[in-house]
């Protein structure tokens, strides 16, 4: 097991050279370096006076959505991974079907919509002719304009999931609007369904880093549908929260962005980096060797005692046999049992049944500081390749709100009876909590609680296999 683990790790140091060499060539390679708060150099800059509100779950997120759709006076502006026409975003008596919705709107503001064009090869999906499939039922006998954008690297997609409306409030985050592969549309308290649940996550802003989201759709829809559209004006202040938007754009996709935009993984290089007390991820995929050799090297050089790291992941991301391809294995070889990291899944009970929980957010908060969210995952796909967006923010009060919102959620409590300080939480009820249930769920019991330990070792194939395997595999 130790020379199949030395050999995924050789594969692991080979993709992080290859992605070292290449961002060097391109004037990018201080993203890999990067160390300080978290705040990304360059364009756009970190911009005050901006209100935002953490939308957790779709049962949230969708009908906030789809109000503000529903008050659009101008333009709405998409951009999806996918989309589904036929999704509800409300779903009472009278439900909203997003379909319905864009068309009644697009009969007086202007609904442009870009997705990825799809797979090329039918293999994956969805494939060109699922996505052309998609936009005719979007768009039949209606004004919304829909457009398919083709212009990605050789195995990667546009995954982004933005909204702008009238230039004045936007959404960045992890949801897709549609039922591909499971149905977003998920309450906070998570009801078994007989089907995979799903944990997600979206933000709504307000204020002048609105403009930086329409500004990049406005790149975009210029160079796929040929259209000029006007520079989005910059919204006066909405609040007083500091924000910076922060993409992936691979080089040579767009013009206007000739040597790519790598400023996701400066980010998070930087501020996991800058961590003194806790980590806590939640992600669908743990995969990225460059974010696992910052994580272990915090593990083997702790900034203090009891420094700790949380990850809040999928038990089967994109259905394989693995949680997190080799490198949990890799971050808790390098703690060598001192308990600073621990691992989670979610499950919805049902009596002896348990319904998997799929961790689709993108969130990481770091010591109650700093906050990111978006659709990037921590895999190749979403530092290096596929276009993304994430929304960064340096706000104690944001950062610890959200974090306990999320800790109440999955801990089954109510905020105010979690341990104020974080690595108290973690050692006195994530850890014994998550390990009873993981003894539960191996013995055949039925669970008590919602929170799994993820096993402490990934299967040893993985530990060769997983390096290659995360460079095909995306979500």
């Amino acid at each position: 097991m130790r020379a199949e683990a030395l050999l995924g790790e050789a594969i692991s140091d080979q993709i992080a050279r290859h992605h070292r060499r290449r961002l060097r060539r391109i004037g990018w390679e201080h993203a890999l370096d990067a160390d300080g708060v978290g705040w990304a150099g360059g364009a756009p800059p970190p911009r005050p006076g901006n209100a935002i509100e953490i939308l957790i779950d779709g049962a949230e997120a969708l009908p906030a959505i789809a109000r503000e759709l529903e008050s659009a006076r101008s333009h709405i502006h998409m951009t999806a991974w996918y989309l589904s026409p036929g999704v509800a975003l409300v779903r009472d008596s009278q439900p909203t079907v997003l379909r319905h919705l864009l068309a009644e709107l697009a009969e007086h503001v202007d609904v442009r919509v870009l997705v990825w064009a799809g797979a090329p090869l039918p293999l994956f999906h969805p494939s060109r002719r699922q996505v052309r499939e998609m936009r005719e039922r979007l768009t039949h006998q209606t004004r919304i304009q829909c457009h398919l954008d083709a212009k990605e690297r050789p195995l990667h997609c546009h995954h982004e999931k933005t909204i702008v409306i009238d230039d004045r409030v936007a959404f960045v985050g992890g949801i897709d609007l549609t039922t591909q592969a499971g149905d977003r549309f998920d309450f906070a308290a998570h009801p078994a369904r007989a089907a995979i649940g799903w944990h997600d996550a979206a933000a709504r802003i307000e204020g002048p880093a609105v403009a930086d989201v329409a500004e990049h759709f406005r790149l975009r829809w210029e160079e796929i549908a040929g259209e000029q559209l006007p520079a989005p004006p910059t919204p006066g202040p909405a609040g007083d929260v500091e924000l910076q938007i922060v993409r992936t754009v691979p080089e040579k996709v767009y013009r206007a962005v000739p040597r790519g935009d790598f400023r996701i993984l400066e980010s998070y290089t930087a501020a996991l980096r800058s961590a003194e007390r806790f980590i806590y991820v939640e992600n669908q995929f743990l995969w990225s060797p460059e974010i696992g050799r910052v994580l272990r090297d915090k593990l083997m050089n702790p900034p203090r005692d009891d420094f700790r790291m949380l990850f809040v992941l999928p038990a089967n991301p994109k259905s394989g046999d693995d949680d997190t391809r080799g490198v949990l294995a890799e971050l808790i070889d390098a703690d060598d049992d001192n308990g600073r990291i621990l691992a989670c899944s979610l499950y919805a009970r049902s009596g002896v049944r348990a319904d998997p929980i799929y961790v689709h957010a993108k969130i990481a908060i770091v010591d109650d500081r700093w906050l990111t969210l978006g659709s990037a995952n921590l895999n190749e796909h979403s530092l290096f390749n596929d276009t993304e967006m994430n929304v960064v923010a340096h706000d104690p009060a944001l950062a610890r709100g959200t974090r306990l919102r999320l800790w109440a959620e999955h801990l089954e409590r109510p905020a105010h009876l979690i341990p104020a300080d974080p690595v108290e939480a973690i050692d006195e009820l994530w850890r014994p909590i998550s390990h009873d249930q993981l003894d539960r769920r191996q013995n055949g019991h039925a669970l008590t609680h919602r929170l799994v330990r993820l096993p402490n070792v990934s299967k040893r194939t993985r530990r060769i296999l997983g390096p290659i395997d995360s460079l095909f595999v995306d979500g």
